[in-house]
């Protein structure tokens, strides 16, 4: 019995999410781009209050010295992260304890089972990309979004460059 195209969509759009594993390392040392949404791209950041638990989440793995954290910024449904990865650790990992603790603590507040889609986007940084550009990039999301005017009226933001 033949499918229909919207079906065929559907199928793939659900079980397809392996296909952002393929050819994923985690390297240490190395430079990672990290993207994670919300289900359903919820807004629930809209909330300072939960923001600052994902800002708190990052924090302590900086401090754990899992990574070394070089620009954040959390957006109302996601959040874009620029780390540098530690020995100890993997992007896998890394990316479970990020979003189980902060699930853990944003479901005390919210009566959301989940929070975050499942799996994340990274893009390993090459050699010839300047880091201080994706930094950029990467807080200056707010801005494109027409969030704020000016980068300092956004409180859920940080690099180590700005």
């Amino acid at each position: 019995m033949p499918k229909s195209k919207n079906m065929v969509s559907m199928y793939k759009q659900k079980y397809n999410g392996h296909r952002l594993r393929i050819g994923r390392c985690s390297e240490s040392n190395r430079i990672y781009h990290l993207t994670t949404t919300t289900i359903h791209r919820h807004p629930y950041f809209s909330d300072f209050q939960l923001g600052r638990i994902v800002v708190q989440a990052l924090r302590y793995q900086h401090d754990q010295g899992k990574v070394h954290s070089l620009a954040f910024v959390i957006m109302p449904d996601h959040f874009h992260w620029l780390v540098q990865l530690g020995s100890d650790t993997s992007l896998a990992k890394l990316m479970s304890t990020v979003k189980g603790w902060s699930t853990t603590r944003i479901q005390q507040i919210v009566s959301s089972k989940n929070i975050w889609q499942r799996g994340y986007f990274d893009h390993a940084l090459r050699s010839d990309e300047d880091m201080q550009s994706v930094a950029r990039y990467i807080v200056a999301n707010p801005l494109r979004a027409g969030l704020v005017e000016n980068i300092g009226e956004y409180p859920l933001w940080d690099a180590v460059w700005l």
